[in-house]
């Protein structure tokens, strides 16, 4: 299917199994709509291309040991994101036809306890959070207002097509 990013999920911590037994569908349909949303957008996509993702759920421990490495934050967080568009050999890696665009790392437990605070239920959290992650790596980020304003606005439109409630408001 041209226009589509390819997700690789990786289960780094089995109890991602238990608590979520549908992450493979929710991952590629949640891939899927914002890959539909943004296309046109973003610089680097090409439908004569084949572009992935890799998408780990994993723990809060590996992600401490991730988030202290590669952010200097010695303590977990919900989602990372590796997106190779930072690269300085980035432009060379669109000459291939197949581009691997970065890795996404969700940590269940600290998941779980944002969703339990929230009042939200974990897939809800979850789809969010990779949403969150999958933009980042397509180039989306909220370090300036105005460009959170623009990714926290896709996020909402893209999780509501999903079905999801908005997870800004309050």
């Amino acid at each position: 299917m041209k226009n589509k990013i390819n997700v690789y999920l990786t289960m780094e911590d089995k109890r991602w199994e238990k608590v979520l037994p549908d992450a493979s569908a929710l991952v590629q349909q949640t891939a899927d709509v914002a890959t539909k949303r943004v296309w046109n957008d973003v610089w680097f996509l090409d439908e004569n291309k084949t572009f992935s993702v890799n998408l780990c759920l994993s723990n809060d421990e590996a992600v401490h040991k991730l988030n202290r490495e590669f952010r200097g934050v010695d303590k977990p967080t919900n989602v990372l994101s590796f997106a190779n568009y930072e690269d300085d050999s980035f432009e060379d890696m669109l000459e291939a036809d197949a581009v691997e665009l970065g890795d996404v790392i969700v940590a269940l437990e600290t998941l779980e306890r944002e969703a339990e605070e929230q009042a939200v239920s974990l897939k809800a959290h979850f789809m969010h959070l990779w949403l969150h992650g999958l933009l980042h790596i397509l180039g989306y980020d909220h370090m300036e207002e105005s460009d959170a304003e623009v990714m926290e606005g896709l996020e909402i439109e893209i999780l509501a097509t999903l079905g999801i409630e908005n997870p800004y408001q309050e």
